[in-house]
């Protein structure tokens, strides 16, 4: 009992102990893979939120440390991601200046009660409810994601200096209207990186070509000053450990950041679930989803309080995590003091990458956010899915992003709804019997489709077949002693053959089985 006390409060101590030198040391190469991809990656995602390029780095190492040792997936590796950062942007960004201390505190209180509200779902066991958020919503989401973060970065290309638009329509008219300002050496500096990024990817998959490209820019400037001397550069930083920062826990504020805190926290626990699913079925390994919540969630209520921005599961790094064979958690364990490394030693380095190579860089991973084999498939597999995809996509473009989440989701439950309101039935006459065989619940949504299939029939005897009815709830139960009086009065009954037990015991409970106005048979 104390040692599965123990695991419950430290599941890393279930597979720490059986870990062996040779499994630590795969660990730890896989790990210096994942820093190397996770460099440039956190610092776009920083820029993106708003936020200086170091502060990238720090949501890559304690957030990822908690994730890890708290988690239940073998594979999963957290950290900054786009969606999540251009969320963090549009819901902070009216708030204060975009990398000012206010704006920094901002991001980290929404990390701090987005965190909160994860590791509350993980307590109360109710990790499902993330299932709300429908793949189409998050494939919507993800496709307008990519559109503003890429029509965001392109001032940046184009050598521009504008000011930073709520909406993706705001920033292209604000684009539109200086585009004959652009820059041409920055323009070429960022496609040439945009370029060198696109080639890598396709000739050399399994290369860093992130890294690579922007270490290519970097030598480009400093080759030619003549040429790019005047081109912005990202903002040098002290190498220094995620340094501690105390939060100011406003009543008033933390109530006003609450609906994003919620928004960006579902978005992060969608994200990062399916990720470890995909990953565990593959690897056959059982993963708890509620543990993986609660991990979620401490590693952003932890990481809030020491500069880390809040960070959900990264496809690439889990990817490449599972393909490069990685023994345990502690790939991204390694991964995370790997980035915490270079944040000590290489803080110099990153003030030397120009700012439209850093743009080219975002769009590379704009384009590689579409899940373009997905939005086929759901065409084709179904249009009522594809059309909540659509939808969430046109509300992120139009409205701000934690609004479009919103929106998406309660567009999927609507045609959710709308689907489990109808309740498949199949209906044949046998002799004096009129069958239904009713295939779903008979819940408040679908009881009144279901009476009046009931008041259409003609048979003396009306008989549901029940095995395929999952549940009923009162309305339902309500509904059928309704409808079994109405025959009898007509000297007709109502039949349920071969219904669950659960679903007897639930209409046998209204009125007794001596009242009971329903017949039933096995």
């Amino acid at each position: 009992m104390a040692i599965s006390r123990r695991h419950k409060l430290f599941p890393f101590l279930s597979w720490l102990p059986r870990q062996t030198r040779a499994s630590v040391g795969r660990d730890v190469v896989v790990g210096l893979s994942g820093a190397i991809l996770a460099l440039p990656q956190s610092i776009a995602y920083a820029l993106i939120a708003g936020l200086p390029a170091e502060y990238g780095l720090y949501a890559a190492i304690i957030p990822v440390l908690i994730a890890c040792l708290w988690g239940s997936s073998w594979h999963l590796i957290c950290g900054p991601t786009a969606a999540i950062s251009i969320v963090l942007y549009a819901s902070i960004s009216p708030l204060a200046v975009p990398g000012s201390q206010d704006y920094i505190t901002l991001i980290l209180l929404l990390t701090f009660l987005a965190g909160i509200f994860q590791w509350l779902l993980g307590m109360l066991r109710f990790g499902a409810l993330v299932n709300f958020v429908s793949h189409s919503v998050v494939l919507g989401f993800t496709l307008g994601a990519a559109v503003v973060i890429a029509l965001g970065q392109l001032p940046n290309l184009l050598g521009l200096d504008l000011p930073n638009q709520a909406t993706a329509l705001n920033s292209l008219v604000s684009l539109i209207g200086d585009i004959g300002s652009l820059d041409k050496p920055s323009l070429v500096l960022g496609l040439g990186t945009l370029a060198v990024g696109i080639a890598l990817k396709l000739l050399l998959p399994r290369w860093p070509s992130l890294l690579i490209s922007l270490i290519f820019s970097g030598l480009w400037v400093w080759l030619w000053p003549s040429m790019f001397g005047h081109v912005k550069l990202v903002s040098s930083f002290v190498g220094r450990l995620p340094p501690f920062s105390p939060l100011p826990l406003d009543l008033d504020l933390m109530l006003r950041l609450l609906p994003s805190a919620v928004a960006v926290g579902m978005l992060g626990l969608v994200t990062s679930l399916s990720i470890a699913r995909s990953l565990s079925a593959r690897s056959q390994q059982l993963l708890d989803a509620n543990q993986e919540v609660r991990a979620q969630g401490l590693s952003n209520i932890v990481g809030s309080f020491f500069a880390g921005s809040l960070s959900a599961g990264s496809f690439t790094r889990s990817g490449l995590s599972y393909e490069a064979g990685a023994c345990s958690p502690l790939a991204g364990v390694f991964s995370a003091l790997w980035v915490a490394l270079f944040a000590l030693t290489g803080a110099t380095l990153i003030a030397h990458i120009p700012i439209p190579a850093m743009a080219g860089s975002i769009l590379l991973i704009c384009w590689g956010l579409v899940d373009h084999r997905g939005i086929r498939a759901l065409f084709r597999v179904s249009h009522a899915e594809f059309a909540v995809m659509a939808l969430t996509c046109v509300a992120t473009l139009l409205l701000e992003l934690q609004t479009a989440i919103y929106a998406g989701v309660l567009v999927s439950l609507f045609f959710y709804l709308k689907r489990t309101s109808q309740p498949r039935v199949q209906q044949w006459s046998e002799g004096d019997e009129e069958i239904l065989r009713v295939g779903g619940s008979i819940f408040f949504g679908a009881s009144h489709y279901l009476q009046v299939r009931l008041q259409r029939t003609q048979g003396l005897k009306v008989v549901i077949e029940g095995q395929y009815i999952n549940f009923i709830d009162y309305s339902g139960v309500e509904m059928l002693h309704q409808e079994a009086r109405r025959l009898l009065r007509q000297g007709r009954s109502l039949i349920l053959r071969r219904a669950r037990g659960h679903v007897v015991e639930e209409l046998l409970r209204l009125e007794g089985a001596e009242k009971c106005p329903i017949r039933f048979e096995d």
